[in-house]
């Protein structure tokens, strides 16, 4: 099963999206030292959302792009918030994939 997740860094005011077969797994790496890329400057993360997508890794990969290139706060908040709101959550997915 593949997820979009959304983490949040408390000290930056910062959100960051991706998509992960574990997001969980994900948010311990986003926060290990060890590990040195983009995310690693705005330390530590939070885990906001996990969203699932199915069982196509490259259908995440399209939502995650769609989402960030909508680069709306607003909207990122809104998932957040409204996450267990299967309808809407179905409805994103679509709108992201072409449907």
């Amino acid at each position: 099963m593949f997820f979009v997740y959304i983490n949040y860094s408390t000290s930056f005011n910062k959100y960051y999206i991706g998509h992960s077969d574990d997001p969980w797994r994900r948010l311990l790496e986003h926060n290990d030292p060890k590990y040195n890329k983009y995310t690693s400057k705005y330390r530590p993360w939070e885990l906001k959302a996990a969203i699932t997508i199915g069982e196509i890794r490259g259908e995440a990969m399209i939502v995650e792009s769609y989402l960030k290139d909508l680069k709306s706060r607003k909207i990122i908040e809104q998932i957040i918030n409204r996450q267990s709101d299967q309808e809407y959550i179905n409805y994103l997915i679509k709108k992201a994939l072409g449907g």
